[in-house]
């Protein structure tokens, strides 16, 4: 039997992607291609790879053992990337990395600054839900993942580099939009458009109000930050987001920040790799500068004046529990 390692990527590709056209697709080659080198993987492993489910492609028994072993042999080719890369130092090489979803609204500008530095340094960004990261990250697929607070008992390394404050927002047409000081118990009364169940962003914003006797009403339930905005502006009712996705609708004053007591809530970012893992010099270099300039880089800003408590630093309660589904 003789398997090559450009087989077992196309092969892991298409069970990734359930399907040969998007494996293609990922891989930048045509579907015949594809469905030729599966072919012959499977003629020199002698069982089928492979079932039909509808229109999707599920791996069989011998397909999923297949790829449990590809997909050690990949972390380990990584590894021994990383090890060479080390020989030539940081200015040139690949950095893997997977944000959580609402992270994606100012990683962008941060590898933007970090590859101003190192214009040799491809980085190439998934954006994903926390599940699928963490998948990735026990696979060893990725060098690095930003995301909330990981379990405690998963096998990972995570290191808090950025403030995440969650605050209330309204449309400016709403009754407590120029208020200030609103008690949180008069919040109980109020409507609110929320992320779906296990969302760590809601999981926060219920916990503290039970924390503090109040009642939270979720009227409607929407998968996306975009989503809730829109339907905030549209007058549904109030929303609780990180401050880092409302830089474009406060600058534009479609959406004001609620002067709530207690709020905002503060969250925290962390960097993420597996435990034992071995860096690369860029991962490390990636690392460094996240620790140190991810700060001033990002630090959201909108146009209303916001009290004291509102500063980033200096916020009125610090949540760093349940931070897994941002």
């Amino acid at each position: 039997m003789h398997l090559t390692l450009r087989q077992l990527q196309i092969f892991d590709a298409v069970v990734r992607q359930q399907s040969f056209t998007r494996a293609a697709d990922a891989l930048h080659l045509t579907q015949p291609a594809v469905s030729m080198q599966m072919r012959h993987l499977e003629e020199q492993i002698g069982v089928p790879l492979f079932d039909h489910v509808g229109k999707q492609i599920q791996p069989t028994d011998a397909g999923r053992e297949l790829h449990r072993h590809a997909t050690l042999i990949s972390a380990k080719m990584r590894d021994l990337k990383s090890a060479m890369e080390e020989f030539r130092g940081i200015h040139r090489g690949e950095l893997d990395l997977t944000v959580a979803s609402t992270a994606n609204y100012f990683m962008p500008k941060l590898i933007a600054a970090f590859c101003a530095c190192h214009a040799k340094v491809q980085v190439r960004l998934q954006v994903s839900n926390q599940t699928h990261i963490l998948e990735m990250l026990s696979a060893s697929n990725q060098d690095l993942a930003i995301m909330g607070q990981p379990r405690e008992d998963a096998e990972l390394v995570a290191r808090g580099f950025l403030d995440n404050p969650l605050v209330v927002i309204a449309s400016p047409a709403h009754p407590l939009a120029k208020s200030r000081q609103i008690p949180l118990e008069q919040l109980g009364r109020q409507r609110f458009i929320t992320r779906e169940p296990g969302s760590g962003t809601r999981n926060a914003a219920e916990r503290h109000f039970s924390r503090h006797g109040v009642e939270f009403h979720s009227v409607m339930e929407m998968s996306s930050n975009e989503a809730i905005k829109q339907a905030v502006d549209a007058g549904l009712g109030l929303g609780i987001l990180s401050l880092h996705t409302l830089e474009l609708e406060l600058a534009m004053r479609r959406l004001v920040i609620l002067d709530v007591e207690s709020f905002p809530l503060v969250r925290q970012w962390f960097v993420v790799h597996r435990k034992g893992k071995r860096l690369s010099a860029v991962a490390q270099s990636f690392l460094a500068f996240l620790t140190q300039q991810a700060r001033p880089l990002t630090s959201p800003k909108h146009p209303q004046p916001t009290p004291l408590r509102h500063e980033l630093g200096q916020a009125a309660d610090l949540d760093v529990a349940d931070e897994n589904h941002p």
